[in-house]
């Protein structure tokens, strides 16, 4: 048993006892609730007693009773407490304590399945735009770096639906299956594909059989890194000067330029409005895309299209006239 389980057992018991303890005076002192309680953590405390005493010789041997056990499970707590400081374990304990609520609290967040280098990729990516990920990663000696990086965590393999559901599978937007090893991932996307059938699961592929078997088994999209590097490395050499236009949509490439897909919700101050309007409001920022519900995604939309909720604009422009838009598309 860890050290935590230790605690948690040593505090449910002591409760446990001091619950008793209390009833036990009510029901062989007669004694009122509060005095009851208050006598019960005195003798518990081994602090000695003052203004109440046991006076029945049944109240007494209970008293006894209750000394000799409250006094060995509260030795008992003290110990283990102290273990922890001397091993340096306490910040640790309430680190993960803290970890496990963050966890449990979470919503719409992604579920990274692997941190080794691609894996890591995704969530500093993420986590730099403000996304909130979790990662589950089966290898213990990863622990110290994703604590150091304060990623929210759970150690064990993603292939465990136990583990899913801890990482809140049903509450998550997306997951990113990044484990090593084709047969891993076929398992993991089957696993959160059956889950939670609402997510959208990336996937890491490494050859063209791994690419086919996982979007049969539910992945909405399929990653591979060394044909992704191949294609961008040819494409550099041949088109270098549409490689950097490109590169404006991979976040922090720019400090001044970039390129966002804004969510246009329900009572947005853009609702209504047309791509001219927006346009001409703020000349720095131009509508290259636009994907409306139920239709395919539409390049260089004409200026007289209004925007409807439930869009989603692909725009080009400064950083700063982004993140206005992007507040101005937000519900109200």
């Amino acid at each position: 048993m860890g050290s935590s389980a230790r605690i948690f057992q040593a505090l449910s018991i002591l409760i446990g006892v001091t619950a008793l303890g209390t009833a036990g005076f009510v029901y062989v002192e007669g004694m009122a609730w509060v005095d009851a309680f208050y006598l019960t953590v005195v003798t518990v405390s081994t602090v000695g007693y003052g203004d109440f005493v046991p006076l029945t010789p049944a109240g007494r041997i209970f008293a006894a009773a209750l000394i000799i056990t409250g006094v060995g499970i509260t030795l008992y707590l003290i110990s283990v407490i102290a273990r922890l400081v001397f091993e340096g374990q306490l910040s640790e304990f309430f680190l993960k304590s803290s970890m496990n609520r963050r966890v449990e609290g979470m919503n719409g967040h992604v579920i990274v399945c692997g941190y080794g280098r691609f894996g890591r990729v995704v969530c500093e990516e993420l986590r730099s735009e403000g996304k909130e990920v979790l990662v589950v990663e089966i290898d213990p000696a990863l622990e110290d770096e994703l604590i150091a990086a304060e990623v929210p965590y759970l150690i064990g393999t993603a292939a465990s639906d136990e583990i899913l559901e801890r990482a809140g599978i049903r509450k998550a937007s997306s997951v990113v299956v990044a484990t090593s090893g084709e047969a891993g991932g076929v398992f993991v996307t089957l696993s959160a594909r059956e889950l939670n059938s609402n997510l959208t699961i990336h996937a890491r592929g490494e050859t063209s059989a791994a690419i086919r078997r996982l979007k049969r088994s539910g992945a909405d999209f399929v990653h591979s890194p060394y044909q992704a590097g191949g294609l961008r490395t040819a494409a550099c050499i041949l088109r270098p000067s549409v490689v950097d236009f490109l590169e404006l949509s991979s976040p922090h490439h720019s400090e001044e330029i970039d390129l966002e897909e804004v969510a246009v919700g329900e009572g947005s101050r853009l609702v209504g409005t047309a791509i001219s309007v927006l346009e001409d409001v703020d000349s720095k920022l131009k509508v290259v895309a636009l994907k409306q519900r139920g239709r395919a995604i539409e390049l260089a939309p004409g200026r007289a299209q209004v925007i409807e909720a439930g869009d989603h604009l692909v725009v080009i422009g400064e950083k700063s006239e982004l993140a206005v838009l992007a507040q101005d598309a937000l519900s109200r």
